[in-house]
């Protein structure tokens, strides 16, 4: 059976707690063992936000790969746009 660790946070938790670190290293008066330590926490969620941002972009490629494997780019369009389409709807009456 497999042993289950800590829960892994969300990318988004990770890299709020990674901001806020900053914050308050940025304060700059918190005690030298306290920064230290919030120190090593941010390069810890430095590091899991980077592996999940890499993690991301080789699904992408993946997904963007033709069934040849060749790498075809499509532009990105937010919530399915249609970038053909003009702005405003593009029908004129």
């Amino acid at each position: 059976m497999m042993k289950k660790g800590p829960k892994e946070p969300r990318f988004e938790e990770a890299l709020a707690g990674l901001e806020r670190i900053v914050r308050d290293l940025e304060g700059g008066d918190l005690p030298l063992d306290d920064a230290l330590k919030l120190f090593e926490e941010g390069v810890r969620l430095s590091r899991f936000c980077s592996t999940k941002l890499d993690e991301a972009e080789k699904r992408i490629e993946i997904l963007m790969k033709g069934a040849d494997g060749a790498w075809t780019p499509e532009p990105f369009a937010p919530g399915g746009a249609d970038l053909d389409e003009p702005a405003g709807g593009g029908e004129e009456e």
